[in-house]
């Protein structure tokens, strides 16, 4: 199997490519529409790769769909092995309900919390870490396609309270959790801090309903995470959800509790 290109050699072949045709990046930047400054960054970073400006790039540069095609290669492989499978289930549910005593969802989170998130887990290069955050935002599309998942987060308020990253990176993450439940198909609902011990402290999980009604189940641990479909197993987490969501807030009283939260990390 061919070597799977990285970040770095993307930016340099957008580069690269740029200069064979004999281009500025402020001449580029007017034949798409972006900043020269955008193009700078694309080329070097910090900023994310974005598919709608290779998609740009590749068709005035008339590249065939290369460098959006190097993207999705990055990105499939910037996945662990045992997320594959869940990965095309959550593409392909209609309702996802998700439950979090310690962080904001994957499909929920800023590219900064994302990215603080991973340095503080166990040791990853740069490279590494910019692949992975690159893949977890593009599985946030499937909440921004024409017909989403209903998506029902439940999270504890320490979610909310405790810092990952810089104070402006906790800030930015509530602000955009509260503008996220003003989308009809997500609910993002916290249990109050002040709840005394509930079954969900065990750790975090997530049911998704397919199309054709099969249910199927995610768990994390410290190593790896899994798939669940056992009709018992999906039952006890069920009752375990029923649990959860009662003792959460309601959806606006929820949404007011993240806009108060979030102005305290000023």
């Amino acid at each position: 199997m061919a070597d799977v290109p990285t970040l770095g050699f993307l930016r340099d072949q957008l580069r690269r490519a740029r200069k064979v045709r004999g281009l500025s990046q402020e001449e580029l930047s007017k034949m798409i529409n972006y900043s020269t400054s955008a193009v700078s960054a694309m080329e070097i970073g910090p900023n994310q790769l974005s598919a709608d400006y290779l998609a740009r790039f590749d068709k005035v540069l008339e590249t065939g769909g290369l460098f959006v095609g190097m993207l999705e290669l990055i990105r499939l492989h910037a996945e662990p092995d045992w997320f594959r499978s869940w990965g095309e289930i959550e593409r392909e549910a209609v309702a996802l309900r998700w439950y979090d005593p310690a962080v904001v969802p994957g499909l929920l989170q800023t590219e900064a919390y994302a990215r603080a998130m991973l340095r503080a887990g166990p040791p990853l290069t740069d490279e590494q870490i910019e692949k992975r955050v690159l893949a977890r935002m593009a599985r946030q599309e499937v909440l921004a396609r024409d017909e989403p998942p209903q998506l029902v987060a439940v999270l504890d308020e320490q979610v909310l309270r405790r810092q990952v990253g810089e104070r402006a990176t906790m800030r930015e993450q509530l602000e955009h959790l509260r503008t996220l439940t003003d989308r009809p198909h997500v609910q993002v609902r916290i249990v109050p801090a002040e709840t005394p011990w509930y079954g969900g402290l065990a750790g975090p999980f997530v049911l998704a309903r397919l199309a054709d009604g099969t249910e199927v189940a995610h768990l994390d641990n410290q190593l790896r995470g899994h798939t669940v479909d056992s009709p018992n197993d999906l039952a006890s987490l069920g009752r375990r959800w029923e649990t959860v969501a009662g003792e959460a807030l309601p959806r606006r009283q929820s949404a007011r509790l993240i806009e108060e939260v979030a102005k305290s990390w000023t």
